[in-house]
């Protein structure tokens, strides 16, 4: 419905229309970029044809070789109000983890999965309200955040020797950059290190980590197209050349423009809501299709595509997995409307298959990529929904969701990554962000008493659902330390984040619309009938 694929295409296995770039297929290898969560996996021709081998071909550096599950899943632990393990848990990680490894890892995954944790514990355990219960620890001494403070220092070589101040994508915690590192990083990776790294320096009083992450997202914004605002997802590093020029919502991407939003909901800084501000206005002038209005009008229902960002022509026909977490962005700004919408047809593919393909084409109504690694995506915004509206329609989606994983992914000792969502084969692997994000965001849409929503303090979650208060200490500025006199922002009043062009806000949710479906009937059916349910 969305028109014919741009010149930039190659057929891959079945003839599936997929983008032949170096960055989301490298033909050589037999990997395809799957995004924020985990990078580059295999894929094998299409349709299968036969089992994987014994050895589990989607493993890659994002394990660490440093408890990575324990270490992810802590704060998870803490917002079920399980103290006893959350206590037992954190000991452990004092006592077994060091990052003192000759171990080759990804800045981005190590940065969200596990600094982004560490903090996240440490803030729990000495918040003097304690709203989880007792989190404390007999005789802390800022253990969780000393292990972040050497963790990030050893990611920072990664912002060294770079032209552009983009860092690489993978540094030895030991040696540093690897001397064969690639200069290409992707959008998502390189820029959406400013939340963790910005908590900790605002911790410590150290400006060194914030301003290195910060210098990377004003590098990678001053490359945005003169013409349509938009950003590649795929960039060299020393010369700033855009080496993947797709601009899309999904994988390399994603994190990149939920990052500028959640900064400026932390830190303040204005300058992060008004690149967040210009980010979506492009977004909606390039790559939305479809009708004005969710829930309106005649016209096909709204699609975010994947353009070319010089030109904001279609260059493919599919969106991944990723890109479901887009709705609940749009419910932090307001824009309640259009995520309902969106969220409905990714809900709409989850019904299809009982789960998320990774990738999924919708011009053929068809997976491209069919496995399902546990992500969480669909559950965040299905939990945000839920939160914005109150309509038990939410609470329906987050119970099929469940009923689902319980029928297709559990395993003996855990739950299992689908290797294909049409015949539910299963992969012998769980990765950790099922613990720290889908189970969590399962768990909180349920639980409506929980301290998250009832303590009175306010929480912001991080790409990889960490929790964290949001509150004063935090909106201490470093600036005057880290930038030269005069080149540091004005702070913002306070104020709600809002996007230039949102449709609706939340309080503007009539009552009648939390009792009734959230899209009409015929809208619902129209969605249905794009993924081929009916």
């Amino acid at each position: 419905p969305w028109g014919q694929p741009g010149p930039s295409h190659g057929t891959v296995g079945n003839g599936h229309n997929l983008k032949y770039s170096k960055f989301h297929l490298r033909m050589n290898r037999g990997m395809v970029w799957v995004g924020r969560d985990s990078k580059a996996h295999p894929v094998p021709p299409l349709p299968w044809q036969g089992p994987l081998p014994l050895s589990n071909l989607n493993i890659n550096d994002v394990l660490g070789n440093y408890s990575l599950t324990l270490i992810d899943a802590l704060d998870t632990l803490a917002v079920m109000g399980n103290s006893s393990e959350f206590q037992k848990a954190v000991k452990l990680v004092i006592d077994t983890v060091s990052f003192d490894k000759d171990s080759t890892v990804q800045v981005f995954e190590a940065t969200i999965r596990v600094l982004g944790s560490l903090l996240s514990a440490h803030i729990i355990i000495t918040d003097t309200k304690q709203p989880f219960g007792d989190m404390s620890i007999k005789d802390y001494d800022n253990e969780l955040l000393h292990l972040a403070h050497d963790l990030a220092v050893r990611l920072l070589p990664a912002f060294e020797n770079t032209k552009t101040g983009i860092p690489y994508p993978r540094v030895n915690l030991k040696k540093g950059v690897p001397p064969d590192s690639h200069n290409e990083t992707c959008t998502a990776g390189a820029g959406s290190l400013l939340v963790e790294f910005g908590i900790l320096s605002r911790l410590l009083g150290d400006s060194t980590f914030e301003w290195v992450a910060r210098r990377a997202v004003k590098a990678l914004w001053s490359l945005r197209s003169n013409n349509t605002g938009l950003l590649g997802n795929v960039v060299n590093i020393q010369t700033g050349h855009w080496v993947g020029k797709q601009s899309g919502l999904g994988a390399g991407s994603d994190s990149f423009y939920e990052y500028l939003l959640k900064s400026y909901i932390l830190f303040g800084e204005k300058e992060d809501l008004d690149m967040f501000n210009s980010a979506y206005q492009n977004i909606q002038n390039h790559l939305r299709r479809g009708r004005e209005a969710c829930n309106e009008g005649e016209g096909d229902p709204p699609l975010y595509v994947n353009v070319n960002m010089y030109t904001g022509q279609l260059m493919n026909t599919w969106i991944d997995s990723l890109q479901a977490f887009f709705p609940g962005l749009q419910v932090l700004i307001g824009d309640v409307e259009d995520a309902i919408c969106l969220h409905a047809f990714y809900y709409a593919i989850w019904k299809r298959y009982g789960a998320l393909p990774e990738r999924y084409n919708w011009q053929l109504q068809a997976p491209d990529v069919p496995f399902y690694p546990l992500r969480p995506e669909l559950v965040e915004s299905t939990y945000l929904l839920y939160q914005a509206t109150k309509n038990p329609f939410y609470l329906h989606v987050g119970m099929d969701i469940l009923q689902s994983l319980e029928k297709y992914t559990k395993a003996k000792c855990g739950y299992a990554t689908l290797h294909h969502v049409v015949d539910k084969t299963k992969e012998d692997r769980m990765e950790s962000f099922f613990l720290s994000e889908t189970c969590k965001y399962l768990y909180l849409l349920f639980d409506e008493e929980n301290p998250v929503h009832r303590s009175g303090n306010k929480f912001m979650f991080t790409t990889e659902g960490h929790v964290v208060s949001v509150d004063e200490r935090f909106r201490s500025s470093l600036w005057e330390d880290i930038l030269p006199a005069g080149e540091h922002s004005l702070k913002a009043k306070p104020s709600e984040p809002k996007a230039a062009n949102f449709s609706s806000n939340c309080n503007r949710v009539p009552d009648e619309r939390r009792y009734l479906l959230p899209l009409k009937s015929n809208y619902m059916r129209q969605i249905d009938r794009m993924v081929g349910l009916i």
